[in-house]
């Protein structure tokens, strides 16, 4: 009987993470990092500035074709990956997002990869880590509170009670909390209006937060938010409220790096953590930046299939950091690709390399649309048990045909020894040095045309609709001086369309914009299309149902 992840976590020997920060040299000195416990530290920026001037590194983006319930398996292969790079005699360091709690006791379970190939210590990093998102949440909240503490004592600023744009947030589904009315009972409690929660990786603090290049920036940027407007649609930003100030104390440690380590004690940092699906999907720019001054390869994911993360990665993380990947490595299961074959979940254990060819459909389209921003392209073929050498063999020749290398990955099982082939490629492939990163559209391209050519290029749409609120809307944020910033589309991740049940790579549909959402300080315009939700709920049956305490007092049920 095969161990769980939860298991083999336990079991893991963890080194003391003054060795494991030793492997990329950074000093045991209280100036380059502070202890949080035994096992994990948090870098500090101002031993960051110190190596600012070194050479950086080769950087390796991990992303994956369209998930499905069969699983992909993102983050257990850039764990895999780092330990093979290591394995071959690499300096590497892998750099992965902070899990939230919404998906860790609702649906998704832990982030934190899987069987030998993980991040520890396992438990901490799907929990409250180095509490990280608490500040986030708390951050956010405190400008909720001082805008309806200015609306409440005389209102100086002529806010318009309907017309603020700043919701609440916490790292938790709840569908209860989406839309809501506050301040009621009485005039001591203020004036009474309707809001709403978001999740906390849906937050612009989190995107403020993994996009700023230090803390100044990160004020800055805090100051430029949008939080409501006048009756004349005056905007009001939160340095009138004189927030960036108190925002940015609550930030001031969670903005260092967090250093991990992986079941074969080379080092991760995990910092950040927006979702994809309805915001940019990548960890902080100050994590990769650090670890491409530490390593020489540093291994870092975008959330969800290619047409989210990547895209989001490449348009808006690239943009805004100047940060250039070497090359693309692909993540796919042949049982994922039987379901976009049409195979049903209970139908996977068996071999079909007829639904494999079907379902290749939508890793054809990934490595089409990647290689539209000039990077060289790798697949990984995350093994599973089930899969067959005949179903293995009609993939590696599928991607053959398209001119790219595609590696039977077992890191699951072998860690670093089972992704050695694909280390080894994706360093020939940065060493041929053929990439040539553009952008998928310019800085002076209009927002709807932005939006239209990702929809028709990415996701392969007919046309983009949108009514004529949201196209006014696009209109106003471009005559108010934000005309050049990227756009953030928030879709369904089960699909190239917005229906979660069109699988494969579907052609000429229709993307339709309920909503957009002016990110001032991220610096980037959120499009929200078709019934995707900001404030996610919980499942039918939720992971919580599962999550306990045995009689150790250990946790039991969190994967």
């Amino acid at each position: 009987m095969s161990k769980s992840d939860i298991q083999i976590a336990r079991e893991a020997k963890m080194k003391p993470i003054v060795e494991v920060l030793n492997k990329i040299n950074v000093p045991d000195k209280p100036q380059a990092f502070s202890p949080m416990g035994r096992h994990i530290a948090k870098i500090n920026l101002e031993y960051l500035d110190t190596i600012k001037d070194k050479k950086d590194g080769k950087l390796i983006l991990i992303t994956a074709i369209t998930p499905t319930p069969a699983g992909e398996g993102k983050t257990t292969t850039s764990v895999g990956l780092s330990d093979a790079l290591s394995k071959i005699g690499k300096k590497s360091i892998v750099c992965l997002r902070e899990p939230s709690l919404g998906p860790s006791f609702g649906m998704k379970g832990g982030a934190a990869g899987g069987g030998y190939a993980q991040v520890v210590p396992m438990e901490q990093i799907n929990l409250h880590f180095t509490g990280d998102f608490h500040a986030i949440t708390s951050a956010h909240n405190l400008l909720s509170a001082l805008i309806d503490n200015h609306i409440y004592w005389g209102n100086k600023l002529n806010i318009d009670v309907r017309r603020v744009v700043w919701k609440r947030v916490m790292d938790m589904n709840d569908r209860a909390l989406r839309s809501i009315n506050i301040s009621l009972g009485g005039v001591a409690n203020g004036y009474p209006r309707e809001d709403g929660f978001d999740i906390t990786v849906a937050s612009e603090i989190m995107a403020i937060f993994c996009l700023a290049n230090n803390l100044r920036d990160l004020e800055k940027r805090i100051g430029n938010i949008t939080v409501a407007y006048t009756r004349d649609k005056k905007p009001i930003f939160a340095k009138d409220l004189k927030a960036q100030g108190p925002m940015s104390v609550l930030l001031k440690d969670a903005i260092r790096p967090n250093v991990t380590q992986t079941l074969e004690n080379n080092p991760a940092i995990i910092h950040g953590g927006p979702f994809a699906n309805i915001a940019h999907g990548c960890n902080s720019v100050i994590a990769t930046k650090a670890g491409l001054k530490l390593a020489d390869y540093v291994v870092t994911e975008a959330g969800f299939g290619a047409d989210l993360g990547a895209e989001k990665f490449l348009d808006i993380k690239c943009r805004k950091s100047n940060l250039k990947p070497n090359c693309v490595v692909i993540v796919a299961t042949i049982r994922a690709l039987k379901m976009h074959g049409g195979l049903a979940k209970n139908e996977l254990k068996n071999e079909n390399v007829a639904a494999l060819k079907k379902g290749f459909v939508n890793l054809q389209r990934h490595i089409e649309n990647v290689k539209k921003f000039g990077l060289p392209v790798a697949v990984a073929v995350n093994h599973f048990v089930d899969d067959t050498d005949n179903e293995v063999k009609e993939l590696i020749n599928a991607c053959k045909k398209m001119g790219v290398k595609a590696s039977l990955c077992m890191h699951w099982a072998n860690g670093g020894d089972g992704t050695k082939e694909l280390a080894s490629h994706v360093v020939e492939l940065i060493d041929k040095n053929e990439a040539n990163f553009k952008f998928l559209y310019k800085d002076s391209t209009p927002l709807f045309k932005k939006i239209e050519t990702v929809a028709k290029e990415i996701y392969r749409a007919s046309e983009v609709i949108a009514d004529t609120k949201v196209r006014d809307q696009l209109k106003n944020f471009e005559e108010q001086g934000y005309e050049n910033l990227p756009i953030c589309i928030a879709k369904t991740q089960y699909s190239f369309s917005t229906d979660p049940n069109l699988k494969g790579a579907p052609n000429g549909h229709v993307l339709p914009i309920r909503e957009v959402r002016l990110s001032s300080g991220a610096e980037f315009i959120v499009v929200i299309c078709g019934a995707i939700m900001t404030m996610p709920g919980l499942p039918r049956v939720p992971s919580a149902d599962s999550i306990k305490l045995n009689k150790k007092g250990e946790i039991e049920g969190l994967f």
